[in-house]
């Protein structure tokens, strides 16, 4: 039998362990009766050697097979925060809309492939790159006023106590078009209801997120006939939160918040969901920037 250097095996056993990884049960045998009459090993360990490479050039493909650079980071980063510290599951699912959103209004301006590593990202690859940045923040969110602070801070009004307001005056709600499964993304309608008059003003929202409702709200202000006075929600966190607090304090809007479970503490705009919102759009799911679009076009048509 011929012997070979020790050079010339470790290049035999590197080339051989690529063919013997892919290989079916008949040609790893073939591989192997040739491996052993080369070398001379012995016939287990030929088969660990040539199973160990594999398992090597594996782990080292599965290695560097990503690598995430600085600049992408640093975008994860900013998404992160503009997301208010979110994890990386509920990142992952809304960074899609979120990077065009804030590319549309100027908050951002990623490169192509910075840009194209982001939306492929996985959410555990999102929680690594965070997690150095989330040991400095302490683990927490930016904002550190608890939800049930910022509740006691807003006053409760009932169904009794509008007496005859003017107008300007609104209730505003919430509608999920959820369809018959009320997980993953979909869109909400933002209903507002003038007490005084009836007028009511709805505009789609992409995700629940109360900076998204902020800015939404501001552009529902703008086409109201009337100055925005006093805004009336429920309890739900995506109105209840310091965002939407600071935005009435800076322009001036009273602030209230019906009592937790009294759906008749908002009947203005309860009826305007059933009466508006599920008589023309309906029941369906809906989800996504098309069909976003043509509720907005379709509400702008029916005001």
């Amino acid at each position: 039998m011929r012997k070979v250097s020790m050079a010339a095996r470790d290049e035999l056993v590197t080339a051989l362990a690529r063919l013997y990884a892919v290989a079916g049960r008949a040609e790893k045998t073939r591989i192997l009766d040739e491996f052993v009459a080369v070398t001379g090993f012995h016939r287990k360990h030929a088969m660990r050697l040539l199973r160990c490479d594999a398992k090597a050039r594996r782990s080292e493909a599965k290695s560097t097979r990503r690598i995430y650079n600085e600049a992408i980071r640093e975008a994860i980063v900013v998404l992160w925060e503009a997301s208010d510290r979110i994890c990386g599951k509920r990142l992952k699912a809304l960074i899609p809309t979120l990077v065009e959103a804030m590319e549309r209004h100027g908050h951002l301006k990623l490169g192509p492939e910075i840009r194209a590593a982001v939306l492929v990202m996985s959410a555990s690859t999102i929680d690594r790159l965070l997690r150095a940045v989330r040991e400095q923040a302490g683990g927490r969110r930016r904002r550190s006023v608890s939800p049930s602070s910022v509740r006691r801070s807003i006053p409760v009004r009932a169904f009794a106590d509008w007496e005859d307001p003017p107008p300007g005056f609104v209730e505003a709600d919430l509608v999920a078009h959820s369809g018959p499964v009320a997980n993953g993304s979909l869109i909400q309608t933002l209903v507002i209801t003038d007490i005084a008059t009836g007028w009511t003003e709805c505009a789609p929202l992409l995700y629940r997120e109360q900076t998204l409702l902020r800015e939404v709200l501001g552009e529902i202000r703008r086409l109201l006939p009337f100055e925005l006075l006093g805004f009336d929600t429920d309890n739900d966190s995506v109105f209840v939160n310091e965002t939407v607090c600071d935005y009435c304090r800076d322009s001036g809007i009273v602030f209230t918040r019906c009592r937790p479970w009294h759906k008749n503490d908002q009947a203005f705009v309860e009826q305007k969901n059933g009466a508006i919102i599920r008589r023309v759009v309906g029941y369906r799911r809906l989800e996504g920037m098309e069909a976003a679009a043509a509720l907005s076009r379709l509400y702008t048509t029916t005001n």
